[in-house]
Formats: structure tokens, sequence, C-alpha cells
């Protein structure tokens, strides 16, 4: 929508969209432009529009998200209905039973986590910087749940502009040749520093995923956030069911086949379709148990 916002014409057009069987599965996008503070405040709390963006910035990333919008307000291409799902803007899904009780531990056991680990962090900077010039943290665009972009922490565990690097290594990929879903894993990859394998080997170097997790833009549990050319090739029918989950620190995909060689990109996204559809607070609490056992592995993830 790219209207001047009248609050009580535009609630009454949302809302018999809303509540119409011929057009509630429409994803519905109002554009920021001709919109004020307070009106992108009113249609948030309101929840009758599934995003709020500046249309002419986004790009792909719009068609991407209408891609996604589609497939979780719609049907499968057999035909049978979807789990539906309900996005509140560009913050949240639907609120289920269990979520309020999931975001209350996820913000506990961060912060008492990030309290405990804060010697941890001092002396894995100081060990990063040691071996090699560069930020202390790599931060990068991810999608989690909803197709929502966030910016992501962890510590930096390969050299300095190892991104730009990413086209060299084709070559090495784990899941090349694959026909799916593109992802980048590769055996001995050369990016990756001393330092940097003994904390990917540990998982060391996920502690500063606590800091999301407390921002609410992940969970404690849930899908792995994908790199954006990773989230962009899993917008279509087949594989957008994955995003109805949140991300996650840990997840189904970690513990059930942590790091196998042989675990293939459609095995992957099929477990983050299952997690997405039966996650709830106590299957959760069975992850969060499990995965201690799987940081024991010393396969990289």
């Amino acid at each position: 929508m790219d209207l001047p916002y009248e609050q009580k014409a535009a609630t009454q057009f949302l809302q018999f969209l809303k509540n119409s069987y011929q057009f509630r599965h429409i994803p519905v996008v109002y554009n920021t432009v001709p919109l004020t503070t307070s009106n992108i405040q009113a249609l948030r709390k309101q929840k009758l529009v599934d995003d709020i963006l500046d249309v002419d910035k986004c790009g792909q990333y719009l068609v991407n998200k209408i891609q996604m919008l589609n497939r979780l307000k719609g049907y499968n291409t057999n035909g049978a209905p979807v789990r539906k799902v309900t996005i509140e803007s560009n913050e949240d899904l639907v609120v289920e039973p269990g979520s309020v009780f999931k975001r209350i531990f996820d913000i506990v056991v961060s912060s008492i986590l990030l309290l405990i680990a804060l010697p941890f962090f001092l002396l894995i900077a100081l060990a990063i910087r040691l071996e090699s010039r560069g930020p202390i943290f790599y931060t990068a665009y991810r999608a989690g749940r909803g197709y929502r972009i966030f910016k992501f922490f962890k510590f930096r565990t390969m050299q300095v502009g190892a991104d730009q690097k990413l086209s060299e290594l084709g070559g090495l990929n784990q899941y090349k040749g694959e026909n799916g879903p593109v992802f980048f894993k590769a055996d001995n990859d050369p990016r990756i520093t001393k330092v940097g394998a003994f904390l990917r080997n540990t998982s060391l170097d996920e502690l500063p995923q606590f800091i999301n997790v407390l921002k609410g833009d992940m969970s404690l549990v849930g899908n792995r956030p994908l790199p954006l050319y990773e989230a962009a090739a899993l917008t279509t029918d087949q594989w957008a069911e994955r995003f109805m989950a949140p991300a996650g620190i840990t997840g189904l995909w970690q513990i059930k086949k942590r790091g196998k060689k042989d675990m293939s990109a459609t095995e992957r996204i099929n477990l983050d379709i299952a997690y997405a559809h039966q996650y709830s607070f106590m299957y959760d609490l069975w992850i969060i148990a499990n995965t201690p056992s799987a940081l024991m592995q010393k396969s990289n993830v």
C-alpha cells in the first residue's frame, strides 16, 4: 500500500482484508514514505499489516519477503493448507501460548550467561587480537523468523575480508553439486585462524549471540539464522516454512546431525521445517538438554 494514512479508513479496509476468506491470504505491505512516525506506530499496534517497509529501497528483499509471505499465508502447491500463521509487522509472528514462556526463558538465561561469560569474553578478545589484526567481533546481516533481517554477532574466527574470498573457495564447498538450496561449508577452510578453529570446535565463537537473544533477534533454540544469500534461496514454496520458527543458537539439526559431512542441504532444511511445525517450550528444553553432548563432538558446524 502506498497511500496517505487515514486511521479510520485504513483500519476498516485492513480489517476487511483480514476477515475476508477471499483476501486474508494476500500479503499486505505498507510503504513508509507517506507515513509519519505516529502512523507507523499505530499500524504496528493494530497488527493489521504484514510489514512496513521503504519499498523504494528494498529491492530484492521486498521480492523475497512477498514470496515468503505468500507461502506462509497461502497453500502448498498441491492445494493442502499449510500451518496458518499471522505475521505481526516486522517484529514477530503469531504469539502462541508457549511463546511468552520462551521469551521470558530467553531473557533470564541469556542475561545470566552473559554475566558469567564476561571473563571469557575478555580472554577470547585478547587471543583474537594477538593472532590477527582486525575486529574482535564478526557482524553480518542474517534472516530470522518471518525473513526479518537483523545484525548477527559472533567472535571473529576468520581472516579479515573472509566474506570477499567466498567465491574463490567454491571447489571446497561441502554442498557443491547438490540439487537444492545453496549453502556453503568448506572442509579445512583456509580462511579460519588458529584461534578461530579452537573457538569453532568448542562453539565459544557463538557466545556473542546471547546479545542477539537478549535483544529479541534470536532465541536460545531455533533454526540457524541464515546469511542473506542463503535465505534468498529458501523463499520458494518448498522451503519457506522454515522461516516460521525463530532463529536460534542451538536447534534440531545441530543435535541430530552436528557437523556430519554426509548431511545434505535438503536434510538440514527438512529438520528446520520439522522444528518450525512442532516447536514448543518443552521441546526447546529437550533440545537444550541434548546440546551439551553435541558440543562434545569435534566436527565443526
